[in-house]
């Protein structure tokens, strides 16, 4: 890339209209943030919020609330807990966790199978995961609570923070926002330096390094999924806090929403009570290991720790049921999209079917799924696995938790929303088709297909 570029007039409109989209969020009182996808949404990126700044000083209006709309009859618990519960049989997978939030309400929080194939523990409510890329919603949620308080701005300079930060593009690092970096819009290639991190490199000198990592765009004008760029985020923390990351997390997140089981880094997951090995396939079975110091280097990437317990807490704050902590006007800029994602169209075969348009917010993907808002964030690293989600249109949320390098838990979450959103069955998951119908002469209203009570046993009270 050249040494000077001059930012068009259009550019910085964009840029402009972002940050007043941003402000326009942050100061409404609207709980969620329903989508108006774009028609050519699909194959370009340009998917927007529905906020759009307005002539003048006054904040743009947000859109009315979501009308909130009853579970399908088709949605059952206890379908869901017996297909996980056959995933872990034989060991297909070794262990896995999964959360289902409605309401308000935990219907299940659960462990599956077991934590380590040579030394058999069942895997419970308060068994602890490594997170990997779930990890991000928890920066960009620490981020906007400070944004919130006045510490800090969407469209602060991460400059001002770094000053010794440096990209090839001379001007780039003095124009990169905090908004850039929580939304992938640094101007780097996908996945930069994730090799070296992979290679046991150290964090602060992949970050001299930035200096001379190749730019396709400028900052704020094309996404790239960065894991040691969003990192950055955990510097301005400090100097917009005063506090180390893990600290102002610990304080400000885990012990506000009694996230008892949470923790970040290696060190954290090997001082947990109970905690998940991470499997490697070894043949036709699975090989315990211990978790890579590696990606823990990048705390607000891929560095917390948390049980399925924890998660269901998790999903209840960001559902809007913890203002105290949370409060409504941050939840809706977190889970607005900034910035176009169609190459998640081409994922797996649900992200093929299903959705019809992606974008990323601020440490959150947003789709489109079958024409219904999802707020989603998946996450991997050698070992370990897991999904978030939340339909906010259903006021439902899932979270899956598993510790091997199987993707075939994946198939559970949209098996999960096709029944809440009453949606024909298909086949996205390989259990017995059986299951379908183990529960269905028995009352749907009973408790275990939507209540309160289903699976949460061996959960904490919420």
């Amino acid at each position: 890339m050249k040494a000077k570029h001059r930012r068009s007039p259009g550019t910085r409109l964009a840029r402009a209209m972002l940050v007043g989209m941003l402000a326009a969020i942050a100061l409404s009182s609207a709980a969620q943030t329903p989508l108006a996808w774009r028609q050519d949404a699909r194959g370009a990126a340009d998917v927007t919020a529905t906020v759009q700044p307005v002539p003048g000083d006054r904040p743009a209006p947000l859109p009315a609330d979501i009308q909130r709309r009853p579970l399908a009859s088709s949605f059952d618990v206890r379908v869901f807990e017996a297909m996980a519960q056959a995933l872990v049989a034989d060991q297909r997978v070794p262990g896995l966790a999964m959360a289902i939030v409605h309401d308000g309400q935990v219907l299940s929080a659960r462990g599956y199978g077991i934590t380590d194939v040579n030394n058999a523990e069942p895997v419970d409510a308060h068994t602890v995961f490594r997170l990997a890329s779930l990890s991000k919603s928890f920066a960009g949620t620490l981020t906007g609570m400070l944004v919130a308080e006045g510490a800090l701005r969407w469209d602060s300079r991460v400059a001002d923070f770094m000053p010794s930060l440096q990209l090839a593009d001379p001007d780039a690092a003095s124009q990169l926002t905090v908004a850039d970096v929580l939304s992938h819009r640094v101007g780097l290639r996908h996945h930069t330096f994730d090799r070296d991190i992979e290679a046991n490199a150290d964090y602060h000198t992949l970050v001299q390094r930035l200096s001379s990592a190749p730019m396709v765009c400028r900052p704020g004008e094309c996404y790239g999924y960065q894991n040691v760029a969003f990192s950055l985020v955990g510097d301005v923390v400090f100097g917009a806090s005063g506090q180390f990351y893990n600290e102002a997390l610990a304080r400000r997140i885990f012990k506000p929403l009694g996230m008892e089981d949470a923790s970040v880094g290696l060190e954290g997951i090997l001082a947990s009570p109970r905690w998940a090995k991470p499997h490697v396939r070894a043949g036709a079975g699975w090989k315990p290991v211990m978790p890579k110091p590696t990606y823990y280097r990048l705390a607000p990437a891929a560095g917390v720790n948390a049980s399925i317990s924890d998660m269901a807490k998790w999903l209840l704050a960001q559902s809007g049921r913890r203002p105290d902590v949370l409060p409504a006007p941050l939840l809706a800029t977190l889970q607005s999209p900034i910035v176009g994602t169609p190459g998640e169209l081409r994922g797996t075969s649900w992200r093929r079917e299903r959705l019809n348009a992606a974008g990323y917010g601020l440490g959150w993907r947003i789709y489109d799924y079958a024409g219904h808002r999802l707020v989603f964030h998946g996450g991997a690293v050698q070992g370990y696995r897991g999904l978030i989600a939340m339909l906010p249109e259903r006021d439902l949320g899932v979270a899956i938790l598993w510790n091997s390098d199987s993707a075939l838990p994946s198939g559970l979450l949209p098996t999960i929303l096709d029944r809440a959103i009453g949606l024909p069955p298909q086949q996205w998951l390989d259990v017995d088709p059986g299951i379908e119908t183990m529960f269905a002469s028995e009352d749907r209203d009973s408790p275990a297909s939507g209540g309160p009570q289903s699976g949460s046993s061996n959960a904490r009270p919420q």
